[in-house]
Parts: C-alpha cells; sequence; structure tokens
C-alpha cells in the first residue's frame, strides 16, 4: 500500500522562502568572495625606496657622483593603490615627479617621503629626480614604475 502526503499551500510557501534563503545566502558568499580575490584591498600596497650614491674616481683625477633610485623598477598591479615610502640617504634633496601619474615629492636626506596614488593605467612610468635629471647635473636619476594588469 502507497502512502500519499498532502501538501499544503502553507507548506510550500514556506519550502520556497527557505530555497530563497539558501540561493541569496549562497550568492552572497559567492559575490563576497569573488571581492576579496579581484586585490582592490582598501589597504595601501607599501613600497619602500631609497635614494642612492655612486661616486667614482677617473684616470684623471676627477671625481664623478651620480644619484639613483633603489630599487630602480617596481611593479604593481593596474588599480591598485599603492603607498610609496622613500627614505633620503644621500643627496641633501631631491624634488621627484612621477611623470603621467600627477604625483610629485619632495625628498630630504634623513627623512622618509610618503606619496599615496592609485595605479589607474597600464604602462611603464618614469620617476624622475627634477635635481639630477641630466649627466651636469649628476644624473640621470630615474626610476621605472611598471603598471601591468
Amino acid at each position: 500500500m502507497s502512502k500519499v502526503y498532502l501538501i499544503s499551500k502553507k507548506h510550500l510557501r514556506l519550502i520556497g522562502l527557505a530555497a530563497l534563503v539558501i540561493v541569496l545566502a549562497y550568492s552572497f558568499w559567492l559575490w563576497n568572495g569573488s571581492e576579496s580575490a579581484s586585490g582592490t584591498a582598501a589597504e595601501p600596497r607599501v613600497i619602500h625606496m631609497v635614494t642612492a650614491e655612486f661616486k667614482t674616481t677617473g684616470k684623471d683625477g676627477k671625481t664623478a657622483e651620480v644619484y639613483r633610485f633603489d630599487p630602480g623598477t617596481i611593479v604593481v598591479k593596474e588599480g591598485e593603490l599603492v603607498e610609496l615610502r622613500i627614505l633620503g640617504m644621500n643627496g641633501d634633496r631631491h624634488d621627484f615627479v612621477i611623470e603621467g601619474m600627477g604625483v610629485r615629492g619632495e625628498i630630504v636626506k634623513g627623512r622618509e617621503t610618503v606619496v599615496t596614488f592609485q595605479a589607474k593605467k597600464e604602462g611603464i612610468y618614469r620617476i624622475v629626480c627634477l635635481n639630477h635629471h641630466d649627466a651636469q647635473n649628476e644624473g640621470p636619476m630615474v626610476g621605472y614604475l611598471v603598471v601591468s594588469r
């Protein structure tokens, strides 16, 4: 003998509501998981740099000095929030720009300069010291910011 179960409209509504809650909870869980995997966190990625100096004496007895950023190249992701911390190790002062990013700053020996920006567009951007931009001014002092996808 087979059993027959009768389901009332009230039971159908409760089952439908429970299914809806489960689907919404699962959707929220998936959406929340994809948000954290995208790499767009509210906290900036901190990158440290220093100013460096190289000095040499030529065969003629003349001294030559050049300045540089170290590391000379940094790589970040497109859309990433970046906090660049540059410690002035050598040279009294370095005014700098990151071309194409709208970032400017001043590095002073013995102090740390902090600039925060969002790497909005893929490309290679020069970090240029305005005081040491060519060989006649103990340069060029150039670093590179590579923004990749």
